[in-house]
Order: structure tokens, then sequence, then C-alpha cells
């Protein structure tokens, strides 16, 4: 029974690590992607720079950052929202880039001011591709969470590096079925979030959404 709890001790903490890192990456990611978004200079440097980082092992910048932060969790979310950048910006500038300019234009002419034509037109149809970078960057910050168990952050990992090193097979088994079966779900929970913001930007929902605020302004 003891066993079992340490089980889902870990498993929570994972959870933990990957919900905190993956929503402290959006909110990061969403303003750095409009900001360079409006200079191909600025958006090329800002994903070359990131792009960077994230070709850098996982350990290597872990033993880079634990003098600042220290062992644990903040070293470890601090890594994972480095690398989630790359994969949050490029797709968030990726969505905004894809929507029709017409569709931008009948907005500003039916008279919406910014913040408006942001959050009820642009928003909703560069929603898909952004949630495909959140599931990525979802599944990618799973698998390197469990890596970040050599720096005592705890999660999962602690079970694969436990029974690594005791050479104990049902931890082994344990900690792989647990994080695959969590990035599984992680991967199905936003794939049907990004499937179903796709089926709303088609046909006759994305037309109805510039007649909705046609309506709105009446």
């Amino acid at each position: 029974m003891k066993y079992y709890k340490q089980i889902l001790l870990l498993l929570g903490e994972h959870i933990l690590i990957v919900v905190l890192s993956v929503g402290i990456s959006l909110v990061l990611a969403i303003p750095i992607a409009l900001l360079v978004a409006r200079s191909k200079w600025l958006s090329t440097g800002a994903l070359s720079f990131f792009g960077v980082i994230y070709s850098i092992p996982s350990l290597a910048l872990f033993s880079f950052l634990i003098p600042l932060f220290g062992l644990g969790k903040t070293t470890a979310i601090v890594v994972l929202v480095l690398y989630n950048q790359y994969i949050l910006v490029r797709n968030i500038l990726a969505g905004f880039q894809s929507i029709d300019p017409a569709i931008i234009e009948a907005g500003k002419g039916m008279g919406l001011d910014a913040r408006r034509l942001f959050f009820m037109i642009e928003l909703p149809l560069a929603l898909p591709i952004i949630l495909g970078g959140v599931r990525i960057a979802t599944v990618s910050t799973i698998g390197i969470a469990t890596i970040a168990a050599v720096i005592h952050a705890g999660g999962l990992g602690v079970l694969l590096f436990d029974g690594l090193r005791m050479n104990y097979l049902p931890k082994i088994l344990w900690g792989t079925v647990l994080s695959s079966g969590l990035a599984y779900l992680g991967n199905q929970g936003v794939l049907a979030l990004e499937r179903r913001a796709f089926k709303r930007t088609q046909g006759e929902d994305r037309q109805s959404t510039l007649q909705n605020m046609s309506v709105l302004d009446r």
C-alpha cells in the first residue's frame, strides 16, 4: 500500500510540474509572439534564439541553471519553460499569420477596435494552430520532466532512475508505463480541443463569426 501511495505522489508531482511549466510557457509565449510578429527580423531572431536553447541537451541546461536556481522543481520548471518557448512562439506566429487578411479587413470595416478584433476574430481563427503547439509542448514537457528527477525535482523520473540504479524491473515498468500513459492522455486531451477549435473555423462556423460580430455591433 505504501508503495502505491509513493507512486501516486510522484505522479501528482509530475502532473504539477507539467501543468505549471506549460501554463507559464503559454503566458510568456503569447506576448512574445505578438511583439515579434510586427517585424520579420524580430520574429526570425526570436525563433533562432529559442531554437538554439531548444537544441541544448536537457542535462546540460539543468546543470547550467543549478547555480542560479538550485536543485529542485524551480530549475526544472525554468528549463521546461525555456524549451517550450520555441514550440509555442513558432506556432502562435504561424497561427496568426494563417488568418486571411480579408477577414481582418471585414472586421475593421464593422468598426471593431483592436481588442475586440483580436479576441473575437483573430484569436479564434489562430486557436487550432496554437493548440497544436500546446499539444507538442505538453508531450515534450512530460518527457523532459522525467529527466528532471536527476536534479531532485521529483516526478515519475524518480521511479525510473531508482529502478535503473537498483536494477529493479517493477519500478522501471511503472515509471515507463505511467509517463507514457500521461503523455498519451495529454496528447489526446489537447488534440480533442484542437480538433474542436479547427471545426469552428471551417464552413458555416467561420462565416457566422463575422455575422455574429455584425449583430453585436447593432
